[in-house]
């Protein structure tokens, strides 16, 4: 493992991070109705803080692949939107209280994780079940989006003060 470029994969990771503590839940979300399934508030950061960790692992082993041929340079592309979708969820959620359209950026995250777990799998199949879990989370998020949206129709976003 080259730790230098595991550590410039987590900072890629940042701006994602960051968005979460720029834009946190709030009396908003608090307020709304929610599926009993529902993971405790407490998961959210430890669940984050791990899949960060794996991306950059995963990151890491493709970007020191021998060759850097066109599917590495394809997986870190995927990798590049993905960690840009990731980046745009929060503030369109919590920042806008856009619940639907949240849902079009989780549908397009999900396609973008999972298009970078084939790529990163094709490349080195470590990398690729380092994105499981991610693809995992990213999945009940929508579910979580979804529920949240359908059980609150008519909160499309937060009123005015």
């Amino acid at each position: 493992m080259d730790p230098w470029v595991f550590l410039i994969f987590l900072l890629t990771c940042g701006p994602a991070a960051g968005t979460g503590a720029m834009f946190s839940p709030g009396e908003w979300y608090r307020g709304l109705r929610k599926p009993g399934w529902t993971p405790p508030d407490w998961l959210f950061p430890v669940a984050w803080t791990t899949l960060y960790i794996f991306m950059s692992l995963a990151g890491e082993r493709v970007a020191r692949q021998a060759g850097a041929d066109a599917a590495v340079g394809a997986a870190l592309a995927l990798y590049a939107v993905q960690i840009g979708l990731n980046t745009l969820w929060t503030p369109v959620f919590f920042g806008l209280k856009r619940m639907r359209a949240g849902m079009v950026v989780l549908a397009l995250l999900w396609l973008a994780v999972a298009a970078t777990l084939i790529a990163f799998w094709r490349v080195d199949w470590v990398a690729g079940l380092l994105f499981l879990p991610y693809l995992a989370w990213v999945s009940v998020a929508a579910a979580l989006n979804w529920s949240v949206m359908t059980l609150n129709p008519g909160e499309p976003r937060a009123t005015s003060a």
